[in-house]
């Protein structure tokens, strides 16, 4: 009985899985395939690659990375937060004031550090 309201999204599934084959299938057929060197060579706004595709990257990026998904969280949980406001009472106001308190000391502290100053 429990398997059987998953007959719709399995056969979703497999009609998904057949119609993506099929056009994979038919696009290899009929596709054109001539392929060259110049098609081959990896594309970097219209100019000649130099140097390796690989290359150091500075911290900087790696810390504005974190930090931008640091405050992305942050919006996360703010907005639940002030949907259901009033039913949490002092006690929601409190527990997100300590986490606003915890995430704006970061902030200070990577302001003071430097973290977002870009050189």
């Amino acid at each position: 009985m429990a398997l059987e309201s998953f007959a719709p999204i399995t056969a979703l599934f497999v009609i998904s899985l057949l119609v993506t084959l099929l056009i994979l299938f038919i696009s290899r057929i009929f596709g054109p395939q001539r392929p060259t060197t110049r098609k081959a060579a990896p594309y970097e706004s219209g100019m000649k690659p130099i140097g390796p595709a690989i290359r150091r990257m500075p911290v900087q990026f790696y810390l504005v990375a974190v930090l931008f998904i640091l405050f992305d969280i942050e919006v996360i949980f703010f907005l639940p937060w002030a949907v259901i406001f009033r039913d949490l009472a002092v006690y929601g106001l409190v527990t997100m004031g300590v986490f606003t308190l915890v995430l704006t000391v970061g902030l200070i502290y990577e302001w003071k550090s430097g973290a977002l100053e870009w050189e």
